[in-house]
């Protein structure tokens, strides 16, 4: 019987496939028999491929609800190639995120090592990552491709910019309120931005946006209150979550995929953030 995919094949060659995953899906199981993930279906799709001597290596992970590109290799020689490949960064990765307010820039840089905020204080969520001085080096360039406004009829946060170390006020020292809401028009100010992560630290993007005061949009660890991580892992999605986070999982999505010099690949914003931008 022919599985049934959850999605969408954009390339394949005998070395490697590329897919645009969706949100919602896990790149790897968490436990066994445990949610569909994409691994588990890309193995069944490859299931004499495998059984042959084949394997499925997922070359960039993404984030259960980050959805886009993912490059996967087919062999254990491409994962391997692959692997040097994303060492000597020649992987190159781009993406697109919808988050709170209008930057006063253009094009920003963040430059700040991340670390497991556990690690350094406490942390009810044990992955949750912070910048911290001995953490591991982290740098991405972001670019606002568009600035927009959306009405909005609940109650939005106010986000203020954290300290980046060793950067001074125009790179992001101290705290500034980055937008307010027009009470009397119910408007609320976004931008859509470019990611382009120059190292491949574990919710990278995410935290330098947060950094900057700029978070995205639906993002439950780092918008406007961690505790709304919990609420939703202990009540699932709630009134009060889609009033405060405006979307049921953050808004970033991997855009464009490269071997640098060989291939490259996009894929649009898909319908819940292109409909959230309209």
């Amino acid at each position: 019987m022919t599985p049934i995919l959850h999605f969408d094949i954009i390339d394949e060659t005998d070395d490697y496939i590329v897919v645009d995953k969706p949100p919602f899906l896990l790149s790897h199981p968490t436990k066994p028999n445990g949610a569909r993930n994409l691994w588990r279906e890309l193995r069944e799709l490859f299931a004499f491929e495998v059984a042959s001597g084949g394997q499925v290596s997922i070359v960039n992970r993404l984030d259960r609800e980050t959805s886009g590109l993912v490059l996967v290799a087919k062999t254990s020689a491409a994962a391997r190639r692959f692997g040097l490949l994303m060492q000597r960064q020649l992987v190159k990765k781009g993406y697109l995120a919808i988050v709170w307010g209008w930057p006063e820039w253009e094009r920003y840089c963040v430059n700040a090592p991340l670390d497991r905020q556990g690690k350094h204080q406490e942390s009810v969520i044990w992955l949750k990552q912070m910048i911290h001085p001995s953490g591991a080096p982290a740098q991405t360039e972001f670019y606002v491709e568009r600035c927009f406004t959306r009405s909005i009829l609940a109650a939005s946060p106010v986000v203020s910019r954290l300290p980046l170390p060793g950067q001074g006020e125009d790179e992001g020292e101290g705290r500034k309120k980055v937008h307010e809401k027009n009470s009397a028009r119910g408007e609320e100010k976004f931008a859509l931005i470019r990611a382009i992560p120059r190292t491949g630290r574990t919710h990278q993007i995410r935290v330098h946006l947060s950094a900057i005061g700029h978070p995205i949009v639906g993002d439950k660890i780092y918008g406007p209150d961690e505790r709304l991580y919990i609420r939703f892992i202990e009540a699932g999605w709630t009134p009060e979550l889609e009033q405060r986070l405006l979307l049921p999982r953050h808004a970033l999505h991997s855009a464009t995929l490269a071997i640098e010099g060989e291939r490259e690949w996009a894929s649009p914003l898909p319908p819940d953030l292109a409909e959230f931008i309209r």
